[in-house]
């Protein structure tokens, strides 16, 4: 019985290993991380023009748009609340490594819903956004 139960705990170490070694390999193709607890909104990735719509921000807090790209080119964002242009972000989008913009809001200027649309220069470029409020 001891040594079943040995050969499961080893069997299970040597798969968190496997996961483990597999977890920065893969974070390193990521545009942008998770924005973590001040999230409002994460688009991991997409290609070409896009865009999102969401709900939940907080007036009293301010708010931050960041965008990340890659490819050659460039990406313009627009970001409105409550029918009201609150952003505009040109990024340059390099070849072989990731260009990022940021725009930062004062509390009031989003609040509740609120929408992004993305215009790459061409289809195949890469990109990312994120949408925080921090505390």
């Amino acid at each position: 019985m001891r040594t079943k139960n040995v050969s499961v705990v080893a069997f299970l170490a040597a798969g968190m290993l496997s996961v483990v070694s597999a977890g920065p390999a893969a974070a390193a193709d990521v545009l942008l991380p998770h924005p973590g607890p001040d999230g409002l909104l994460w688009v991991e990735e997409q290609t070409g023009d896009g865009g999102v719509v969401s709900a939940g921000a907080w007036d009293r807090l301010p708010t931050v748009l960041t965008v990340a790209c890659e490819g050659g080119g460039s990406v313009h964002a627009t970001m409105e609340s409550q029918g009201n242009q609150v952003a505009d972000l040109t990024v340059d989008c390099p070849v072989g490594t990731t260009g990022t913009g940021t725009v930062s809001m004062d509390p009031g200027m989003v609040t509740g819903s609120f929408s992004i649309g993305i215009d790459a220069s061409d289809d195949t470029i890469r990109w990312a956004l994120t949408v925080t409020q921090p505390e």
